[in-house]
Protein backbone atom coordinates (compact mmCIF):
# COMPACT_ATOMS: atom_id res chain seq x y z
CA UNK A 1 0.00 0.00 0.00
CA UNK A 2 1.49 3.33 -1.08
CA UNK A 3 0.41 6.48 0.74
CA UNK A 4 1.55 10.06 0.08
CA UNK A 5 1.84 12.99 2.49
CA UNK A 6 1.88 16.02 0.15
CA UNK A 7 3.81 19.10 1.24
CA UNK A 8 4.86 17.37 4.42
CA UNK A 9 7.04 20.18 5.75
CA UNK A 10 8.41 19.03 9.10
CA UNK A 11 5.34 16.87 9.78
CA UNK A 12 6.46 13.46 8.55
CA UNK A 13 3.86 10.70 8.82
CA UNK A 14 4.82 7.11 9.53
CA UNK A 15 3.75 4.73 6.76
CA UNK A 16 3.60 7.52 4.16
CA UNK A 17 5.98 8.74 1.50
CA UNK A 18 6.53 12.26 2.79
CA UNK A 19 6.98 14.61 -0.17
CA UNK A 20 7.91 18.28 -0.26
CA UNK A 21 9.67 20.60 -2.70
CA UNK A 22 12.06 21.78 0.04
CA UNK A 23 15.06 19.58 0.79
CA UNK A 24 15.48 21.49 4.08
CA UNK A 25 12.56 19.58 5.64
CA UNK A 26 14.21 16.24 4.75
CA UNK A 27 11.30 14.67 2.81
CA UNK A 28 11.40 11.08 1.59
CA UNK A 29 11.07 12.48 -1.95
CA UNK A 30 11.53 15.97 -3.31
CA UNK A 31 8.44 16.71 -5.40
CA UNK A 32 7.28 19.97 -6.95
CA UNK A 33 3.47 19.80 -6.96
CA UNK A 34 3.37 22.41 -9.73
CA UNK A 35 4.81 19.82 -12.16
CA UNK A 36 3.74 16.33 -13.25
CA UNK A 37 4.03 13.81 -10.45
CA UNK A 38 6.80 11.24 -10.76
CA UNK A 39 4.66 8.29 -9.72
CA UNK A 40 3.29 5.47 -11.84
CA UNK A 41 -0.32 5.47 -13.05
CA UNK A 42 -2.70 3.76 -10.61
CA UNK A 43 -0.02 3.24 -7.95
CA UNK A 44 -1.20 5.29 -4.96
CA UNK A 45 -3.75 4.11 -2.36
CA UNK A 46 -4.06 7.23 -0.21
CA UNK A 47 -3.06 10.90 -0.29
CA UNK A 48 -3.12 13.41 2.54
CA UNK A 49 -2.36 17.11 2.34
CA UNK A 50 -2.56 19.49 5.27
CA UNK A 51 -2.71 23.17 4.32
CA UNK A 52 -0.86 22.71 1.02
CA UNK A 53 -3.46 23.08 -1.77
CA UNK A 54 -3.96 26.81 -1.12
CA UNK A 55 -0.33 27.32 -2.20
CA UNK A 56 -0.72 25.56 -5.59
CA UNK A 57 -0.89 27.79 -8.68
CA UNK A 58 -1.57 24.91 -11.09
CA UNK A 59 -4.40 23.43 -9.03
CA UNK A 60 -6.44 21.75 -11.78
CA UNK A 61 -3.40 20.02 -13.35
CA UNK A 62 -2.37 18.79 -9.87
CA UNK A 63 -5.84 17.37 -9.24
CA UNK A 64 -5.74 15.60 -12.61
CA UNK A 65 -2.26 14.25 -11.79
CA UNK A 66 -3.48 12.93 -8.45
CA UNK A 67 -6.32 11.19 -10.24
CA UNK A 68 -3.83 9.67 -12.69
CA UNK A 69 -1.46 8.27 -10.05
CA UNK A 70 -4.18 7.05 -7.67
CA UNK A 71 -5.88 3.69 -7.87
CA UNK A 72 -9.64 3.41 -8.27
CA UNK A 73 -11.10 3.82 -4.77
CA UNK A 74 -8.03 5.60 -3.39
CA UNK A 75 -8.81 8.08 -0.62
CA UNK A 76 -7.61 11.70 -0.68
CA UNK A 77 -7.80 13.76 2.52
CA UNK A 78 -7.13 17.47 2.36
CA UNK A 79 -7.38 20.23 4.93
CA UNK A 80 -7.35 23.83 3.69
CA UNK A 81 -8.28 27.25 5.07
CA UNK A 82 -11.92 28.26 4.72
CA UNK A 83 -12.30 31.14 2.25
CA UNK A 84 -13.69 33.59 4.84
CA UNK A 85 -11.09 32.88 7.52
CA UNK A 86 -8.40 35.38 8.40
CA UNK A 87 -5.79 32.69 7.80
CA UNK A 88 -6.87 32.31 4.19
CA UNK A 89 -6.11 35.98 3.53
CA UNK A 90 -3.22 36.72 5.89
CA UNK A 91 -0.65 34.47 4.23
CA UNK A 92 0.74 36.09 1.06
CA UNK A 93 1.80 32.67 -0.26
CA UNK A 94 -1.86 31.58 -0.58
CA UNK A 95 -2.93 31.70 -4.21
CA UNK A 96 -6.49 30.36 -3.93
CA UNK A 97 -9.44 29.99 -1.59
CA UNK A 98 -11.72 27.05 -0.81
CA UNK A 99 -15.38 26.62 -0.02
CA UNK A 100 -17.26 23.47 0.94
CA UNK A 101 -18.15 23.17 -2.75
CA UNK A 102 -14.74 23.51 -4.42
CA UNK A 103 -14.35 19.80 -5.23
CA UNK A 104 -17.89 19.53 -6.63
CA UNK A 105 -16.37 20.66 -9.92
CA UNK A 106 -14.63 17.30 -10.25
CA UNK A 107 -17.78 15.23 -9.66
CA UNK A 108 -20.64 14.41 -11.99
CA UNK A 109 -22.95 16.55 -9.81
CA UNK A 110 -21.74 19.97 -10.95
CA UNK A 111 -22.49 21.40 -14.40
CA UNK A 112 -19.53 23.27 -15.88
CA UNK A 113 -18.65 25.11 -19.03
CA UNK A 114 -14.96 24.79 -18.10
CA UNK A 115 -13.51 22.22 -20.49
CA UNK A 116 -10.15 21.79 -18.74
CA UNK A 117 -11.80 20.15 -15.71
CA UNK A 118 -12.30 16.40 -15.90
CA UNK A 119 -15.71 15.41 -14.58
CA UNK A 120 -16.67 12.40 -12.48
CA UNK A 121 -13.16 11.68 -11.20
CA UNK A 122 -14.04 11.89 -7.49
CA UNK A 123 -16.80 10.97 -5.14
CA UNK A 124 -16.99 13.33 -2.16
CA UNK A 125 -17.18 11.28 1.04
CA UNK A 126 -16.89 14.11 3.54
CA UNK A 127 -16.76 17.89 3.80
CA UNK A 128 -16.38 19.24 7.32
CA UNK A 129 -15.87 22.80 8.50
CA UNK A 130 -13.85 23.43 11.65
CA UNK A 131 -14.42 26.66 13.52
CA UNK A 132 -10.87 26.67 14.92
CA UNK A 133 -7.65 24.94 13.90
CA UNK A 134 -7.40 23.05 17.18
CA UNK A 135 -9.83 20.15 17.06
CA UNK A 136 -10.17 19.78 20.84
CA UNK A 137 -11.17 23.42 21.42
CA UNK A 138 -14.52 23.90 23.14
CA UNK A 139 -15.48 26.32 20.33
CA UNK A 140 -15.29 23.44 17.83
CA UNK A 141 -17.40 21.23 20.05
CA UNK A 142 -20.09 23.92 20.29
CA UNK A 143 -19.95 25.59 16.86
CA UNK A 144 -18.95 22.81 14.42
CA UNK A 145 -22.36 21.10 14.57
CA UNK A 146 -24.08 24.39 13.67
CA UNK A 147 -21.81 25.37 10.77
CA UNK A 148 -21.96 21.84 9.33
CA UNK A 149 -25.77 21.54 9.34
CA UNK A 150 -26.14 23.00 5.85
CA UNK A 151 -23.04 24.33 4.09
CA UNK A 152 -24.96 26.41 1.53
CA UNK A 153 -27.02 28.21 4.15
CA UNK A 154 -23.98 28.68 6.36
CA UNK A 155 -21.94 30.22 3.51
CA UNK A 156 -24.79 32.54 2.50
CA UNK A 157 -25.91 33.61 5.95
CA UNK A 158 -23.24 33.08 8.60
CA UNK A 159 -19.77 32.72 7.06
CA UNK A 160 -19.15 36.48 7.18
CA UNK A 161 -20.22 36.69 10.83
CA UNK A 162 -18.93 33.38 12.20
CA UNK A 163 -16.18 32.30 9.77
CA UNK A 164 -14.80 28.79 10.01
CA UNK A 165 -11.03 28.37 10.11
CA UNK A 166 -10.62 25.37 7.85
CA UNK A 167 -12.29 22.72 5.73
CA UNK A 168 -11.58 18.99 5.74
CA UNK A 169 -12.34 17.06 2.56
CA UNK A 170 -12.32 13.34 1.96
CA UNK A 171 -12.50 12.34 -1.69
CA UNK A 172 -12.62 8.90 -3.29
CA UNK A 173 -11.05 8.35 -6.70
CA UNK A 174 -13.42 7.12 -9.40
CA UNK A 175 -12.00 5.48 -12.53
Amino acid sequence: MIKLNLGCGKKHLKGYINVDKSKEVNPDKIVDLEKPLLFEDNSIDEVVGNHILEHIKNFIPLIHELHRVCKNGAILKFTVPFYASLGAHDDPTHVRFFSPFTFNYFTDDEFLYEMEVKKGIFKINKVKLNYTFEKSKIANILINPIINLNHRRYCKLLAGILPAAEIEYELEVVK
